[in-house]
């Protein structure tokens, strides 16, 4: 028998609420999940989660600095399923760049096989990667995560512990900088010497007063781990003290003279902002200032960087000026970059900007509250200590009777019992005596433990005296402690003696120069003027030849190339465009090439859009102060502008004025045309005299040429010398344009089949 169904109906509770603000909520949720627990680093360790993480994961596989590397796909995936499901990629981002000695002032880990390098290459597949903590790292960052000196918080499942920050014990956020895009704010921390923030930190913990100018004089400014110079130090006061600013920073360069009597300019140290695709884009950069002979005197560029480090030779002619040249380079390259500084981290769960004192504070206040944890965890367990050893000195005293109590008791119970509260019933005893002295005894329970659990062979004399010798070291590390926990002063020494230890083993000397350095600036070499061809074919790809090139090459350019332009290598090319504007560049921003060379998209050096508008005319902009030009446009708008309007500054203007959906089909130079054809693409031909079109400003829109019936519209313009006979080919036939009848401006024309 088939049973009944039960249908339960539940009510909803529907929750009405403003859209905008859930909106606003979640973003704000969103935003601040970003900051605080994946972009920004933490003041007091100065590291992000996923840095902290992968670090904490390597201590725990015990991937230490004295152990064998492990495969990095292994300390990856085991970060991944227990502190960071955030995907692999992060994570082994991380711990490469933790790797990378020319991004970090002090590589946190070590890393073994391909790594990347310092010219952008990125590392290899981490299946094929090892790493290990660097000594550093396991010595000031973890070691005393046994010693409950950080709070532990649960995972992202609550099946693991993972501490809520490292015990740091220097300013590694200052060390080793950092950077990173948060939700509306990011930031950018250069590297230091570590030598020099542990003196200003010790400095401050001597005269916790002491300004920001005088924290100075311990940190000169930033140590980027590959060198360079800062030039701007006068500056350095104000972005310390505020947080935020901008570093100029230049590589340095040295002036050789080579054996063949040529200058070479050699880069040994380029700006920190160089690193990665950077050195390409500048060997790029100085190429195409050859080319463009915005520096003549090169004559060869070669990158002998290795792994003894950067060496970029450029080599120059022997009469070069060779400081002009390194100007221009610090003018039109990265060679000379800014480093936009912004101190932003997390302290105190909120993100904050704080300038040099202010992160030390922080990360010195952090460095007394690991002390008191340690410290008072360290006092507990030499108390306790203290307390068995004493049990264990008292009892070898009267070990007589305890041996006579062990002996008469049943049990352990029995045992513990009479050794903490003097209860010898059912012990027996060989005297009265004994259980006299039994029920004096008033041992601790961990004293009772302990003389319980302690083997004969502690009965020896030299174990005796090795109790009492340990006896005498736990009181003095008590004494030591107390004092540590009670003086504030005794906890600095402390501090200040393990960033000594620190100092001395991992120190390196300063290798970024800081400075005031005057400005480059460049004596422009006048280029003498001379004639060249502006060629560029359909595809839009453009280039400079010179003259001997051209005449040789006549037929053969003006058969491949679309546009073909005389114009001055000093001077400016203008491009027309069928919407109404006016593009300007420069003849030298184009690379004077052979003739097969391929030439340069003519978007990369002008305004113009390939994707909203097509060229319609090129001149030389010296050519149309000679000229007037004449405009004809879709809609058969007319005009004649004087090309002196045409000589602007602006690298686009508009050329003339258009009504919606029209656009510019002609734009030619009047020179001795006498009539003007205009054909629609109806097949109505007007003829009428360029006298009748007004001369106008470029802003104007013009006078109409032929009236259009609907739908209608100029498709093609051509123009005509006297009573010469040229002619078109229309409609499979030859027609002679003066032989169409000629009429006035503004007529509708004659039709022609």
């Amino acid at each position: 028998m088939a049973g009944k169904i039960k249908t339960q109906v539940y009510e909803e509770d529907i929750i009405k609420t403003e859209y905008s603000e859930l909106m606003q909520k979640s973003y704000i949720d969103y935003a601040m999940s970003v900051i605080v627990a994946r972009a920004l680093p933490d003041v007091r360790d100065g590291l992000k989660p996923v840095q902290r993480r992968t670090l904490y994961d390597m201590h725990e596989l015990g991937i230490k600095y004295d152990k064998p590397y492990r495969k990095s796909a292994r300390i990856v995936g085991d970060t991944m399923g227990k502190y960071h499901p955030h995907g692999d990629s992060s994570i082994y981002e991380s711990l490469v760049v933790m790797s990378q000695d020319f991004k970090k002032g002090l590589p946190l880990v070590d890393g073994h096989g391909n790594f990347g390098n310092i010219e952008g290459d990125g590392a290899a597949a981490m299946r094929y990667t090892e790493a290990r903590l660097q000594k550093v790292t396991q010595v000031g960052l973890l070691d005393d995560l046994d010693k409950d000196v950080v709070d532990f918080i649960p995972n992202f499942d609550e099946t693991e512990k993972e501490p809520s920050v490292l015990p740091c014990r220097f300013p590694n956020l200052l060390v080793n900088g950092t950077e990173g895009i948060a939700v509306g704010m990011a930031t950018n921390i250069p590297p230091h010497n570590l030598c020099e923030i542990i003196d200003a930190t010790k400095a401050y913990m001597k005269d916790e007063t002491i300004s920001t100018r005088q924290l100075m004089k311990y940190c000169k400014g930033p140590d980027f781990p590959t060198g360079g110079i800062v030039t701007n130090k006068d500056e350095l006061l104000s972005i310390y003290e505020t947080g935020s600013g901008k570093l100029k920073i230049r590589g340095k360069v040295d002036i050789e003279t080579a054996k063949n009597g040529k200058i070479n300019v050699v880069i040994s140290e380029i700006p920190f902002t160089m690193v990665g695709a950077g050195i390409t884009k500048f060997l790029q950069d100085v190429a195409a200032l050859a080319d463009s002979k915005k520096a003549p005197d090169i004559v060869d560029i070669s990158n002998q960087s290795s792994k003894e480090g950067i060496r970029i030779v450029i080599e120059l002619k022997k009469d070069a000026n060779a400081q002009n040249f390194v100007n221009l380079l610090y003018k039109k390259t990265r060679l000379e970059d800014t480093f936009g500084v912004n101190m932003l981290a997390i302290a105190g769960g909120r993100p904050e900007t704080m300038g040099l004192k202010r992160i030390i504070k922080e990360c010195t206040d952090f460095q007394y509250e690991i002390a008191t944890r340690k410290y008072t965890n360290l006092l507990k367990k030499e108390n306790d200590k203290k307390e068995i050893q004493e049990g264990l000195i008292k009892a070898c005293n009267v070990i007589d009777l305890i041996i006579e109590i062990l002996r008469g008791s049943k049990d352990r119970a029995m045992a513990k019992a009479c050794l903490m509260q003097g209860d010898v019933t059912g012990i027996k005893f060989k005297s009265a005596e004994s259980k006299v002295m039994a029920k004096q005894l008033l041992f601790t329970e961990p004293q009772a433990n302990a003389i319980l659990d302690m083997r004969l062979y502690k009965l020896i004399g030299l174990e005796i005296d090795a109790l009492i010798k340990e006896h005498e070291e736990t009181m003095a590390n008590i004494f030591k402690y107390e004092d540590i926990l009670a003086r504030k002063d005794s906890m600095a020494q402390v501090i200040i003696n393990e960033l000594d230890l620190l100092k001395k083993e991992f120190g390196r000397p300063r290798r970024t120069v800081i400075d005031n350095c005057e400005e480059a600036v460049v004596e422009e070499v006048k280029m003498e003027e001379a004639d060249v061809m502006f060629i560029m074919d359909r595809f839009g790809y453009a280039k400079i030849v010179d003259m001997a090139t051209y005449e040789r090459n006549k037929e053969t350019i003006e058969e491949e190339f679309k546009y073909i332009v005389k114009c001055k290598n000093t001077g400016k090319i203008c491009l027309f465009t069928n919407i109404g504007q006016l593009h300007t560049f420069k003849t030298m921003d184009l690379p004077i090439g052979k003739l097969r060379d391929k030439g340069v998209p003519i978007d990369n050096v002008s305004n113009f859009s390939t994707s909203k508008e097509s060229i319609v005319a090129v001149a030389s902009q010296s050519d149309l102060n000679l000229y007037r030009l004449i405009f004809v446009t879709k809609n058969s708008m007319c005009k004649i502008v004087d090309g002196g309007e045409f000589d602007v500054a602006k690298r686009t203007v508009a050329s003339t004025k258009l009504s919606d959906g029209d656009e510019v089909i002609s734009v030619v130079p009047l020179t001795e045309q006498k009539n003007i054809i205009l054909k629609s693409n109806d097949g109505y031909f007007l003829r009428f005299q360029i006298d009748e079109i007004s001369e106008m400003k470029k802003a104007a829109a013009g006078v109409r040429g032929m009236r259009l019936t609907d739908r209608d519209y100029i498709d093609e313009v051509f123009y005509t010398r006297g009573m010469d006979e040229s002619s078109i080919k229309y409609n499979d036939r030859e027609l002679v344009l003066n032989s169409i009848k000629l009429a006035k401006r503004d007529g509708k024309g004659t039709k022609i089949r």
